[in-house]
């Protein structure tokens, strides 16, 4: 991208956040938890199912493993019946298991605070790791990619890229570092209710006149 296309890129990237920032102020990540622990635990359980789901499934889950070392002396069995509702259950009690066991080896049980350490953890890849350090420690490593936030980064022009590696390195090249993390919670709730998946509601979006709707049929 040359230097002016940079700029021009950087102003559209603008008047997005701006009109994001007043129609979502309050925006936060959707997933409950009291802990680093609990929103890693949390994040790996969003892998394919809802938030919504997930919550439901972690006010148990919460009250019965307080520590990594709960989870990591758990039987798997019962780890995964108590997380099957998620989908994906074996997979997911496997990594968060051997994530947990990890961090009571290397980490004294706690989650750090740093994304190449954060990345290393069995099942925890870069988004996870952006929303761990950005929501639990406010620490801004990156702009969290999850499916609206691609959805709509395409949409909207912010980005030509379906990889999501490639399209959080197009908005962390046109956002200022001070908004990444919010960018990402406003994007999702954006994505959940008005710039949906099959038929966006264009009418009335807070977006309409600065989207140019690539991939949307007329």
């Amino acid at each position: 991208m040359n230097k002016a296309a940079t700029i021009e890129a950087k102003r559209h990237a603008a008047k997005i956040v701006r009109r994001l920032e007043r129609a979502y102020p309050l925006a936060r990540c959707s997933l409950d938890h009291a802990s680093p622990l609990e929103l890693l635990v949390a994040t790996v359980l969003s892998a394919q199912c809802t938030d919504r789901r997930v919550n439901q499934v972690t006010k148990e889950l919460f009250r019965k493993y307080r520590s990594a070392a709960d989870y990591a002396g758990a039987p798997l069995g019962e780890l995964e019946q108590d997380i099957q509702s998620t989908g994906f259950f074996r997979n997911k009690a496997k990594n968060i298991q051997q994530c947990c066991r990890q961090l009571v080896a290397q980490y004294d049980g706690q989650v750090p605070r740093d994304l190449d350490a954060l990345v290393k953890l069995p099942g925890i890849g870069r988004k996870t790791a952006n929303v761990i350090l950005g929501t639990a420690f406010g620490i801004v490593s990156g702009v969290v990619v999850d499916t609206h936030v691609s959805r709509l980064s395409r949409r909207l022009g912010l980005t030509l890229y379906e990889d999501a590696v490639k399209i959080e390195r197009d908005l962390m090249s046109q956002l200022p570092k001070k908004q990444w993390i919010a960018f990402s919670h406003q994007m999702i709730l954006h994505g959940r209710g008005t710039c949906v998946a099959r038929k966006p509601k264009c009418e009335g979006c807070v977006l309409a006149d600065v989207c140019p709707r690539v991939g949307v049929e007329a």
